[in-house]
């Protein structure tokens, strides 16, 4: 036998509950009432959970991100560092030229 789906304000589902956990006898269509009531609960806890579990996930996700970006970020922080190392050896090389060249042409004058 399928059930209905019924809707219960909250104030009577409050009223029904409170019967209830008090061990008052309710009828059967307040004790349909109080499980409509019950089930809409449930049903809207599980959607809250499931929210919270899809922001973990979400929230999981961008931190891998931001790692990997991170991670790219200081492969390039060491490809920018190396090739300035090789720029100032290349500056100190030319510098040596530059005076090589200068003392030939001193001592080799034109």
């Amino acid at each position: 036998m399928k059930k209905a789906k019924m809707t219960v304000n909250e104030e009577l589902g409050r009223q029904l509950h409170d019967r209830a956990t008090r061990g008052e006898k309710l009828s059967q269509e307040e004790q349909q009432l109080l499980d409509a009531w019950y089930e809409a609960h449930d049903r809207e806890e599980l959607d809250r959970l499931n929210l919270a579990v899809n922001d973990e996930t979400k929230t999981a996700k961008l931190q891998k991100e931001i790692d990997s970006v991170l991670n790219q970020l200081n492969i390039v922080i060491k490809q920018i560092q190396k090739t300035t190392r090789e720029n100032d050896v290349l500056r100190q090389e030319i510098s040596k030229m530059r005076h090589q060249l200068t003392q030939q042409v001193v001592i080799q004058p034109v």
